[in-house]
């Protein structure tokens, strides 16, 4: 497998966009107030989260990214859109002027992550519409969608995307939230973690149980694979014919916040790039356990990926 030709791929990522904002500081004291540590700031840092992190990595790795979202009228929003022309991402986003631009934001005091303020609204449905007749413009001009459902209200026409890009032959690739997926019926794969998985068919107690639920799902739900990402137990890719194990690689586990993006963002990369399903969810998996080593939302580079994936070559 080969990283080198991925400039011809054409993506189109839609989802819940957000700003992550990192504030880092020093804590050499408690304050009087109450039990809490007094963090006093250094280093402030943006970066894009959400779909708009899908849209980084895969940009990352060279491909070109198309970008469909909701942003509010404010100091936010205009951020976000400062970091997406940064990165070289083709971004159509709507602005909503009734809502907030949804903000993460976190506090670090000596490397360690304090606390996480969210602020966030509800997309009015007129501008979901108009996302909605932006997405019909585009997808003849993309390899493959990938769908990232943050659960913040950005995708409330996800049905009828999948059925749009299925019609156009596009395959369709759903990182899901929330305890019901039938919203994501059709979709060429979901990409739950293990946590959100469990949500939707309950615990399992061994492997052949997991096999037989998953599988059960996957049926239910029309897909042609699911892809559950398990920590350190790895991913495990379940398709009709069989079933895929990918072990977890063993690297030192820094944040794992944003990493389901880069193995979406990776898989659906590799996917439209024309690679086999045992080739994609191989880099997906290599992409995933080089991105937890970093803090906050990250990205991995082609370099990074091809270095990992053939030791001793250079990429």
């Amino acid at each position: 497998m080969t990283l080198k030709n991925l400039s011809s791929v054409r993506l189109l990522v839609v989802g819940d966009v957000m700003l992550d904002r990192y504030w880092f500081g020093e804590v050499s004291r408690i304050s009087p107030e109450a039990p809490v540590p007094v963090v006093k700031i250094t280093r402030l840092e943006e970066r894009l989260g959400g779909a708009a992190n899908v849209a980084r990595n895969m940009a990352s790795l060279g491909a070109q990214c198309g970008l469909l979202s909701v942003v509010g009228a404010d100091e936010a929003g205009r951020s976000v859109r400062r970091l997406l022309e940064e990165a070289a991402i083709d971004a159509g986003l709507q602005t909503d002027a009734g809502i907030d631009t949804t903000v993460k934001l976190r506090v670090f005091g000596r490397q360690q992550h304090l606390l996480r303020i969210d602020f966030e609204t509800t997309p009015s449905h007129e501008v979901l519409q108009a996302k909605l007749e932006d997405f019909q413009r585009r997808l003849p001009e993309c390899d493959a969608v990938v769908l990232s459902d943050y659960g913040k209200g950005g995708l409330a026409h996800i049905g009828e995307m999948i059925r749009l890009a299925r019609a156009a032959a596009k395959p369709v690739l759903v990182d899901p939230k929330g305890d019901d997926f039938s919203r994501y019926a059709g979709a060429t794969v979901i990409t739950p973690n293990r946590g959100e998985l469990q949500a939707v068919i309950g615990r399992w107690q061994s492997e052949a149980e997991l096999e037989e639920k998953a599988q059960h799902l996957r049926k239910t739900l029309n897909l042609a694979a699911l892809l559950v990402t398990r920590s350190e137990e790895g991913m495990s890719l379940f398709m009709e014919e069989r079933t895929l194990h990918e072990s977890a690689r063993a690297r030192e586990v820094f944040d794992v916040s944003g990493a389901g993006d880069t193995v979406i963002a990776t898989l659906a990369t590799l996917l439209a790039a024309g690679e086999s399903w045992d080739a994609a969810v191989r880099a997906a998996n290599v992409a995933a356990s080089i991105v937890v080593g970093k803090l906050g939302t990250a990205v991995v580079t082609r370099q990074e990926l091809e270095a990992a994936l053939h030791p001793g070559k250079v990429a």
